[in-house]
């Protein structure tokens, strides 16, 4: 049976270094217990405004059930401010479990919109296995609205185009958001809603992102900024998407997009791929003299664990990254030195 009184232990000893980060009108969103490194890994709990999202990683999830239920009541009662606690299920094949099952208030009460950086980011908690808004890229939602005024954007693998977004609020003149799924985008259009922004269709590409980007490269559009955020592991019609292997092919396939004097930004979250390993290919695509790594976004210590409540490393040594999501600004030279479209 898994020791409820280490999972309540650590848990309120990560909630201590979190409560600075908490705002009284609950509209943010927050990882209150990294599990993989704060000492029980089976678990992850994150906040989103008022909703709870409690993940149960364990291999056999039953066994965990009733001491997540206790932990549930127990944040009810530190937070009774709480209207909503989804659990999500990641080891079960069954989809509805994967998505989230309400064990506390109803589908009325869910958290569907939250504030970063000012900006408005609509959210759905259960669109997909995990809750619709990646709390690790934070730091570079940030980085892109203080970066991108006047700039055009690129956004691949965009799912529900928060990165995108972003940069629209740091005032950049155009953002295309990409990708293979429509449900994804139209929580990125309910975004553009939220902030009163135009939305214009032809920004919204739906579709494999290998036909997308060749289409762009054949009518020779350029961006200030092209951000190549793949999943771990994904398919498409044109190619497979395994980034231990294809981050190399996947970097030289959009980098023809990417104007002179533009950046191109890598989000790696291969658990199994080393920083070192990740520095490797740079090196390598540096040699050419075009392009080279000009900085490195840290993930937010929400995340990654505090140095006071770190207890476990990541399987492979992420450094010079702090974390296995590891995110990269690579500035890029063309010979041709054309500008952005």
């Amino acid at each position: 049976m898994p020791d409820a009184e280490v999972l309540f232990r650590q848990v309120e000893r990560a909630l201590q270094k979190r409560w600075p980060l908490m705002d009284d009108q609950h509209q943010t969103a927050l990882r209150l217990f990294s599990g993989f490194y704060e000492g029980f890994p089976e678990v992850v709990i994150d906040l989103y405004g008022s909703t709870l999202v409690i993940f149960n990683y364990h291999e056999k999830p039953v066994v965990l059930r009733p001491l997540l239920i206790e932990l549930q009541k127990w944040f009810i009662q530190k937070f009774p401010w709480i209207t909503a606690v989804v659990h999500k299920t990641r080891s079960l094949r069954n989809m509805p479990s994967r998505l989230g099952v309400i064990r506390f208030g109803d589908e009325h009460s869910l958290t569907t919109q939250i504030v970063e950086h000012g900006v408005k980011y609509a959210i759905h908690l259960r669109l997909n296995q995990d809750a619709s808004f990646y709390l690790d890229t934070r730091n570079l939602r940030g980085w892109l609205k203080d970066h991108m005024a006047g700039k055009s954007v690129l956004n691949t693998f965009a799912y529900t185009g928060s990165l995108g977004a972003a940069a629209l609020a740091g005032g950049a003149r155009r953002v295309v958001q990409t990708d293979q799924n429509p449900r994804f985008l139209e929580v990125a259009r309910a975004t553009y809603r939220l902030n009163g922004w135009p939305i214009n269709e032809e920004d919204f590409l739906i579709g494999d992102f290998f036909k997308v980007v060749d289409g762009l490269r054949r009518r020779k559009q350029l961006f200030d900024c092209v951000i190549l955020d793949p999943p771990f592991f994904s398919t498409g019609f044109n190619g497979e998407i395994f980034l231990n292997e294809k981050t190399l092919p996947l970097l030289n396939k959009v980098r023809p997009l990417v104007a002179h004097d533009g950046v191109l930004i890598v989000v790696n979250n291969a658990l199994y791929m080393s920083g070192a390993g990740l520095i490797r290919i740079f090196d390598e695509v540096s040699q050419s003299g075009y392009l080279w790594l000009e900085e490195i976004i840290p993930v937010p210590e929400d995340v990654t664990g505090f140095p006071q409540t770190w207890v476990s490393p990541p399987p492979v040594d992420p450094s010079p990254f702090n974390h296995p999501t590891k995110i990269a600004v690579l500035r890029v030279a063309r010979k041709d030195r054309a500008a952005a479209s």
